[in-house]
Parts: structure tokens; C-alpha cells; sequence
């Protein structure tokens, strides 16, 4: 058996085990209740706040958890249509998915979910957390929400939906010579959707073109790869991992074998902008392919895995880093816009009413409803600017 950091870490890992042995049987001849001692619980109990320790990625899975993780990918599923994780012990909304209830509740990247339907979920681990949000659909659950940057605490009440993700949205021609589009997420029918979305805009006579990435939370690896893909060159390396164990650092390179896309590119972040959107961020901007505009983004480059323990149950544990093309680290850093648009909570709150409302209402209905005149996204703006060469960087920030 190859032992990993040598004998003395493996020695005092049996050790360790025969104390969690020891203090398993004191409990079960000792302790007063015997509801506690249920056969298995104590060991879960252990190895869910053992693996709770390492970091807010890393957790115990039981086999509904597994089978959650499972439906997170294929892009549909129910719930309420928000993308969170563990920030500080707290149920953090990385970003809510856009056209869901989540979103059409009003609810923000950073807001935090202190209770749900009365019951504090604060002391609660992540997997469980998720599970206590999700349920039938045309359920209705509240939500006591605590947003940080107003010092705000309000309920929210949310019907519950069948949530099937379109992973572009928004797809449009800004003007005779640039598109846009907007991917909310990363799941098996982006690549598709993005590559079909671009041959339109094409047609259309697109030169130049606005991803928006602001408020995605991420997805699959695969598909952040393949968006990426015809970008750049045959060969070109697109990101790479590193971890401790020989079988978690890979690298992924570019498979495509036609001519790179030609037009000019900005990409759109902010701190909503985490996991596969940064890995697209990084690489197309350290390629020279994308200039970068908005906020840094949520800085979620760890590579998880689900190992099977037994029962159907698994072990979801942080094994590698992200690393983009330039050797930065994604993890714990987020990507650095090479123009830095800030905005406001107010802001967030309404442009991301704003990118909802006004696809199905007239300006005068939008206004009736929701009672204020949409507002200027200035980082979409700027991104504009940019391509039409109105704008200019300092040519130091963007330096690799």
C-alpha cells in the first residue's frame, strides 16, 4: 500500500482511528440516552463534521445527497432556482438562476438564507441545507434572508418550481456590428446552445461580441472547456490542475481544428461570476482573446470529487486548483476585470429585474409593475465602448 506524506502521517492516522474507536464504545456503554446510539449514527455523525472542517466544498453525502448532486447537471430539476454554498458556516446565494423563482423573488448574490419556513438553518451542513429548499413543485416555502451589504433581514415567500435551465439567454445584435448573449450556467446543453446562438449572431453580421457571465455560478467542467475550445488555436492549453495526489493534476487543451473564432471579444464578471465562468474568464483572457469587464469574480477554482464509501453514500472532497493558462490561481482569488465597473446593491436589484421583465413586457408595463424606469448597465456599457474603441486601457493592467 503506497503511503502518501510518509510513515509518521500514516501512523498517526491509525492512531487517531483507534481513539475514534475508543470513544464510540465509551458512549455506547456509557451515555445516559439510547436514542443517540442508533447503529451507524455516531460514525456519520463523525465523518460529517470531520469532512466539514476542511473547507465549505468538501462534505458527506448521504445517497439522497448523491442523487442531488446528480440532478444539479442535467439542467433540470426542482427547487426555488438559486446556486449556493457554505460561506462562513452560512447558505450563501452565489447567484439566483435567472427566469426562476429565486429571481423573480428579488433575491441576490451574497444574500444569505438564515431560516427556512421558520426552521434556523444556520448550524446546518450544506448537503442538508439544499435538501431542505428543494421540494414539489408548486410548493410554497419562506425564506428569512439576511443581505450583508444592506444590513437588511426580510422573509420572502417562493413557490417552488420544476426548474429546467436555458443555459443563453438574451441572445441580440447591441447594434449593426456587436452581439450579445448571456449564459446563466454551465450544464450539457451549453455548448450547443452557445455555438448555435453565435452562428446567428454571425449571420446577423456580428464583428464583435459581449459574453455576459455576471451572476454565473458555474457547472460542469466539460462544458466551460468546450465553450472555450474554438477560441483558440489546436494545442493551445485552456487550464490545468495540481493536487496533492498524482491522479488529480491534468491539463486540458484545445481540440479544435478550425479557424478560430475572428471577432473581438469582452467578457462580463462580477462576484456572482464563479467556478466554469471564471475557468472561461481565465483562459480566454489570458490568451489575449477577451478583454475583461465588471467586478473581480466569486474566486471558486477547487476541484471536488465524489468518492463512493459504501450504501450509495459518498465523500464529495476538495483534491486539486484550478490554474488558468497564465499560472494564476483561481481559488480564493477570483479574476481581476481588466476594467473595474462596481455597482451598487440597488443596482444589482434592478438590472436584475430589468434582465427578466423587460423580455416579456413592453417599457410601459415594466414600469406600471415594477415602478421605476430601467437604468443604465453601465458595465454593459463600458464592454460596448471597448469594442467600438471608445474606451481605453491601461495597458499595464492587462499585461500577462
Amino acid at each position: 500500500m503506497a503511503l502518501h506524506g510518509g510513515l509518521e502521517p500514516y501512523l498517526e492516522a491509525q492512531r487517531r482511528a483507534n481513539e475514534l474507536e475508543r470513544v464510540v464504545g465509551l458512549i455506547e456503554a456509557y451515555y445516559v440516552d439510547s436514542e443517540p446510539l442508533e447503529e451507524g449514527r455516531l460514525y456519520e455523525a463523525a465523518i460529517r463534521n470531520m469532512v466539514e472542517e476542511l473547507d465549505p466544498y468538501s462534505e458527506y453525502m448521504d445517497k439522497d445527497r448523491v442523487h442531488s448532486l446528480q440532478e444539479d447537471t442535467n439542467q433540470e430539476f426542482g427547487g426555488i432556482g438559486i446556486q449556493v454554498e457554505s460561506k462562513d458556516g452560512l447558505l450563501t446565494i452565489v447567484a439566483p438562476i435567472e427566469g426562476t423563482p429565486g429571481a423573480r423573488a428579488g433575491l441576490l448574490r451574497g444574500d444569505q438564507i438564515v431560516e427556512v419556513d421558520g426552521e434556523d438553518i444556520r448550524e446546518v451542513g450544506l448537503g442538508d441545507a439544499v435538501a431542505i429548499l428543494r421540494g414539489k413543485p408548486g410548493s410554497e416555502v419562506e425564506l428569512t434572508v439576511y443581505r450583508p451589504r444592506s444590513e437588511e433581514e426580510f422573509t420572502a415567500q417562493v413557490v417552488r418550481e420544476a426548474i429546467e435551465v436555458e443555459s443563453v439567454r438574451g441572445v441580440t445584435m447591441l447594434d449593426t456590428r456587436i452581439g450579445y448573449l448571456r449564459i446563466t450556467q454551465f450544464g450539457e446543453k451549453t455548448v450547443e446552445e452557445v455555438t448555435g446562438a453565435i452562428s446567428s449572431l454571425e449571420t446577423q453580421g456580428m464583428e464583435a461580441l459581449v459574453m455576459d457571465l455576471r451572476n454565473n455560478p458555474g457547472g460542469l467542467l466539460d462544458a466551460a472547456v468546450a465553450v472555450v475550445d474554438p477560441f483558440l488555436e489546436e494545442g493551445e492549453l485552456i487550464l490545468y490542475t495540481e493536487g496533492r495526489h498524482e491522479g488529480t493534476s491534468d491539463k486540458w487543451y484545445s481540440a479544435n481544428e478550425d479557424e478560430p473564432y475572428g471577432f473581438d471579444l469582452v467578457i462580463l464578471i462580477n462576484s456572482g461570476s464563479a467556478s466554469a465562468a471564471e475557468i472561461v474568464t481565465g483562459a480566454l483572457k489570458d490568451h489575449g482573446v477577451a478583454k475583461v469587464v465588471g467586478e473581480k469574480s466569486f474566486g471558486k477554482g477547487s476541484v471536488q470529487r465524489v468518492i463512493p464509501i459504501g450504501n450509495g453514500s459518498g465523500l464529495k472532497l476538495t483534491v486539486a486548483k484550478y490554474y488558468t493558462p497564465g499560472a494564476y490561481v483561481i481559488h480564493g482569488n477570483g479574476i481581476e476585470p481588466d476594467v473595474e465597473i462596481e455597482t451598487t446593491v440597488e443596482e444589482d436589484k434592478q438590472l436584475a429585474i430589468q434582465q427578466y421583465g423587460l423580455v416579456h413586457l413592453s417599457f410601459e408595463e415594466f414600469v406600471e409593475q415594477y415602478e421605476f424606469e430601467p437604468i443604465e448597465d453601465r458595465q454593459l456599457k463600458t464592454a460596448i465602448e471597448l469594442l467600438n474603441g471608445e474606451a481605453e486601457l491601461d495597458v499595464a493592467e492587462v499585461a500577462l
